[in-house]
């Protein structure tokens, strides 16, 4: 199974297996690290799942869409690595795949 490796807000970085088929956020949350919210449960109505995801793999994703665009516009610490986990499908492709969790707003 692939490996995803999140920073979480104080630096401490944890690698954690996950299935493929499952978003980002969908992995994050089973491997039990709740500073991610995701309060919308995967369905791009929020921002509480923001990461910032390693350029090194920005062309293994998919693009970026209008809903989950306007929702990133609403925070505050986003940049050019923002996307949100809830929004990024885990895939073999993706092993070792590095985000960190954003900011709380």
């Amino acid at each position: 199974m692939p490996q995803l490796i999140v920073v979480m807000r104080n630096g401490e970085e944890r690698t954690v297996t996950g299935e493929a088929g499952l978003s980002v956020m969908e992995v994050i949350r089973d491997a039990g690290i709740d500073e991610i919210l995701a309060l919308c449960g995967g369905c791009c109505s929020c921002a509480t799942c923001h990461v910032h995801v390693d350029p090194a793999f920005a062309a293994k994703l998919p693009a970026i869409s209008l809903d989950e665009n306007d929702l990133l516009d609403s925070t505050a610490g986003r940049d050019g690595t923002s996307r949100l986990s809830c929004q990024i499908p885990f895939t073999d492709a993706l092993d070792g795949l590095r985000v960190r969790i954003a900011e709380e707003d």
